[in-house]
Formats: C-alpha cells, structure tokens, sequence
C-alpha cells in the first residue's frame, strides 16, 4: 500500500469519526436549550461539554480539509501527463469553437451591414425619384406645358408605384435586419461562454503546472542537499568554513512549508565518509 491509499483510508475514517461527532454535537447544542437542563442548573456543565466537542469537531475537520488537498495533490501528480492533455485538448476545442464562431461572425456582420446599406439607398433612390417626378409637374404647370404636364404626372405615378415596391421591399429587408441582429446577440454569448470555458480550463491547467513544478523544485533541492552535504563534509576535512553555506535558507513548496537551512547540510555531511566525498 503507497502512502496515497493510506491518505485515503485515512481520510475516509477520519470523515467517519466526524460525522459521529456532527451527531454529538447536534444533541449536546439541543441539551444547551432543553429547560429541564437550564432548570437543573447545568447549562455551564453542557456549555462545557459542548465547547469540548465543538473544538475535537473542528480540529477534526481542518485535519480532514489539510488531508483533501494533500491527496487532491497528490492524485494531481500521479496523473498530470493524462489530466494535462485534456486540459491541453478542451482548451484547443473551446479555442477551435471561438475561432469559428468568430468567423461567423464577421460574415453576419458584413452581410448586415451590406443590407442595410443597400436598404437605405433604395429608400433613398426611390424617394428622390417621387421628389424629383413632383418638382418636373410643378415647373410644367408654372410654364404652361401641358404635354410636359402630362409626362411628368405619369413619371410620378410611376415613381410612387416604385416607393410603395421600395417600402415593401425595406419591410422585408428590416425583418431580415431584425433576424440578423438576434443571431449576433446569439453568436455573441456563445463566444462569451467559449472564452470563459477556455480561461477556467486554462487556470485548472496553470494550477497543475505550478503543482508539478513545485515537485520539480523539491525534487531539485534534494539534489543541491545532497551535493551541499558533501561539500560541507569536504569543508570539514580541509578546515574550511563558508559563510554563505550557513546562510543557506531554501524555502519547500508545496505540502510543506519550512526551509532547509545550513544544519541540514551539516546533518548530512556527517553521513558522508571520505570515499564518498572523493567520489564527489
């Protein structure tokens, strides 16, 4: 059995125990308010048992919250390789999923603005051509020409007929509008919830690589300790001290958090004889 299984039926035990004190201390808080108690005169002898079981419950408890995350760690480093690929992979699928999104988009985008330009100028073509239609009748009738008089009322009856279709058709096209508008405010929140799918996988991923590199530090500094102990043995057998050596304060990550210190190195230094110092 590794030291990971036994954290587990440790912690699993443990959270046993607590629950039979959660059970504990609920009838203990109901003794605090029963009156036969209160009338006995025994509510500073339950207030006390009830303290004392209220400190063993939360003692218990941090011990089982420190032990979660030491497991929760400790699993994190024994399947980092598999637990990071699918970080790795969720986060190119999400950034694949924006990106096309994205692209969607900008095609939306382009084709409504292009409608609504397109909307307006006909409004506006037709309207000029009813404006302009009137003002040709009006300038016959100032001069008398009736044939003119009659061709521009014909142009203005066409005219009209043209901004009825145009209205029509500017109906049509602001339904269109309309439809495309909904369809960004869509795509919009779609790109919102890939970015933030994106961002919380990526702090899950950022959370193991400082996990396995704080590993990685510990595991660095066993070997600088190692080294350190022999040159501090080999400062001994030359008569020799290093101030900076005795300064020495290496901070653990992780689980841990004390400093190795220049009598860890002296510690180790008498663990090393003269052949291993020579074999450096």
């Amino acid at each position: 059995m590794n030291e990971l299984q036994e954290m587990k039926i440790r912690h699993e035990k443990l959270t046993i125990k607590l629950e039979n004190l959660r059970t504990k201390l609920a009838s203990f808080e109901a003794a605090l308010e029963c009156p036969e108690v209160i009338a006995q005169g025994r509510e500073r002898e339950a207030r006390e048992q009830y303290n004392e079981q209220k400190r063993e419950f939360d003692s218990l408890d941090l011990e089982i919250l420190t032990l979660s995350r030491k497991i929760y760690r400790r699993e994190n480093l024994v399947n980092q390789e598999s637990l990071m690929a699918g970080y790795i992979e969720s986060m190119t699928t999400w950034k694949s999923d924006e990106e096309e999104l994205q692209d969607k988009r900008c095609r939306i985008s382009t084709r409504l603005e292009q409608i609504r330009q397109q909307a307006h100028d006909d409004m506006a073509k037709a309207r000029q051509a009813e404006t302009e239609a009137a003002t040709a009748y009006a300038q016959a009738v100032a001069w008398g020409d009736v044939d003119g008089e009659k061709n521009a009322s014909s142009d203005a009856e066409k005219a009209a007929k043209k901004l009825c279709t145009a209205t029509e058709h500017n109906r049509r096209q602001l339904l269109i509008i309309t439809a495309l508008e909904q369809e960004l405010i869509a795509i919009d929140k779609h790109i919102i919830e890939a970015q933030k799918e994106y961002e919380a996988i990526e702090k899950k991923a950022a959370h193991l690589a400082y996990t396995v590199l704080e590993e990685k530090w510990n595991e660095a500094e066993k070997a600088l300790l190692d080294v350190g102990g022999k040159l501090w043995a080999a400062q001994r057998l030359i008569n020799r001290g290093s101030l900076a050596l005795c300064k020495l304060n290496i901070p653990q990550q992780g689980e841990n958090f004390w400093s190795w210190t220049s009598s860890e190195l002296a510690e180790r230094s008498y663990k090393h004889s003269l052949q291993d110092v020579l074999t450096m």
